[in-house]
């Protein structure tokens, strides 16, 4: 029983007694989305933008977000179950949500040790004494050992990290445009090439999708559907619109979009370690999500049940060791084409879910019990044809948002072959069913 509570409920359902308040989840949440990327996205939005246009591309941008974000949280804090563990009933099968793992794992642990070389840069600036190597090392092992604890520990994370970070960004701001009248900044023209109002939201909107997708991960702990509502929207509004719009801002002062390195020169210092923590309380989520896609793949191909404190500990040690020899960078590309591939699966899971319904009913037979459905289905060959034409679809549709069109034509393709008949499982997968105690020794709750 303290062992399931303790592993975070990566292989069944997060059980009533460990579901957290939505505001310290939104906490989290801010915290992913007031990182060190916002900046640059704002940055660049303002660099080819006029102020208001950039406003308006933040907006549409967040509501796309928000939208896919809200609609497949809300299967998450219903089922109680993480991304890469809802997937296998909800269209991929087994074999199906083991590929998502593996896609997770990789992806998002290749974030991890980038974001952990950019804040040994950072640490270097600050203390020196050790090389930017070792700092890697350093960083790396110090979120790891967090993630490794769990939920508990990153929400203390973000308790402490969120108001330093937005103190110091005030300051750093502030700083940076003492010498620019507002007025003027909000009324002058791009400083850059142009971008049009499209190409603003897609570079909005695509800059999270990933994150939005994997929602579940985070609203697994959520207690009803409006806690998703409530801590999506603040936590992805007030993201979007503090860091992004200090982004125009700070692009319109400097007229350039490399607003990191005017954050440093304005304040010293302070600017690095606004890098740093902006860095912290981003990449403790990405490596939890990596170790439960991990694991849920892990337990897919061997038939055993993996500790997710054990493989977190592991994929943190491998993404530190890479960020330290300085070969993660060359993985930009592979990151580059997984944001195609991640939104079809939005699309496949809210079409299940909430249309199809080929295996729901699974799912809410099982409920009750704590754990999830006994048997899923090995492969569902009409999701991989869906996936792969939607991600091709939103690779090279050249007409709207490219996330948003790949997302839309699988839902849409996916509940055409729903109707047709042609959504069926091939073979069957067992698990043991696991029934989940409420959580023991303080685990969950408020902390």
């Amino acid at each position: 029983m303290a062992a399931t509570a303790n592993d975070d409920y990566a292989l069944t359902r997060v059980p009533p007694g460990a579901r957290r308040s939505w505001a310290g989840l939104a906490v989290q949440r801010f915290g992913q989305l007031s990182a060190l990327i916002q900046f640059l996205v704002g940055a660049t939005l303002g660099f080819g933008m006029d102020f208001w246009t950039a406003f308006w591309a933040l907006t549409l941008g967040s509501v796309i977000l928000e939208i896919v974000a809200i609609a497949i949280g809300v299967i998450g804090m219903r089922e109680g179950l993480s991304t890469t563990l809802v997937a296998r009933w909800t269209g991929f099968g087994q074999a199906g949500g083991a590929v998502l793992g593996l896609l997770v794992g990789l992806s998002v642990t290749i974030a991890f040790g980038i974001q952990s070389g950019v804040s040994a840069e950072g640490l270097v600036a600050i203390f020196g004494g050790l090389p930017s190597w070792a700092w890697s090392l350093v960083f790396g092992l110090v979120v790891t050992a967090i993630v490794v604890v769990g939920i508990r520990s990153m929400a203390w994370t973000a308790y402490l990290t969120v108001p330093i970070f937005l103190v110091l960004v005030g300051w750093s701001v502030v700083s940076a445009l003492s010498a620019h009248p507002v007025g003027e900044l909000l009324s002058s023209p791009p400083p850059g090439p142009a971008l049009t109002l499209v190409q603003g939201t897609t570079i909005v909107a695509g800059s999270f999708i990933v994150g939005a997708v994997i929602t579940p991960d985070m609203t697994r702990f959520n207690r009803s559907v409006g806690d998703v509502v409530k801590q999506t929207v603040v936590g992805i509004t007030l993201g979007e619109y503090v860091i992004g719009l200090a982004g125009v801002l700070l692009a319109h002062a400097s007229r350039s979009s490399d607003v990191v390195a005017i954050v440093v020169s304005s304040v010293g210092w302070v600017g690095v370690l606004i890098i740093v923590a902006a860095t912290l309380k981003i990449n403790d989520w990405n490596l939890y999500s990596a170790g439960l896609g991990t694991v849920a793949f892990l337990e897919s191909i061997t038939g055993r049940k993996p500790s997710r404190a054990v493989v977190t500990g592991v994929l943190g040690v491998v993404g530190s060791l890479a960020a330290a020899l300085g070969v993660l960078n060359q993985f930009s590309t592979v990151l580059g084409v997984l944001g195609y591939v991640f939104p079809p699966v939005a699309g496949v899971m809210l079409a299940e879910y909430f249309v199809v319904k080929r295996w729901r009913g699974d799912l809410d037979a099982s409920r009750g019990g704590g754990a999830p459905p006994e048997t899923a289905p090995r492969w569902v060959p009409a999701t991989l044809v869906v996936w792969v034409a939607a991600a091709l679809i939103g690779a090279f549709v050249p007409v709207g948002f490219p996330s948003i069109n790949a997302l839309v034509a699988a839902f849409v393709l996916y509940v055409v072959a729903g109707k047709a008949g042609l959504v069926r499982g091939i073979g069957v997968a067992r698990s043991e069913p696991t029934s989940v105690p409420a959580p023991i020794g303080g685990v969950g709750a408020d902390a």
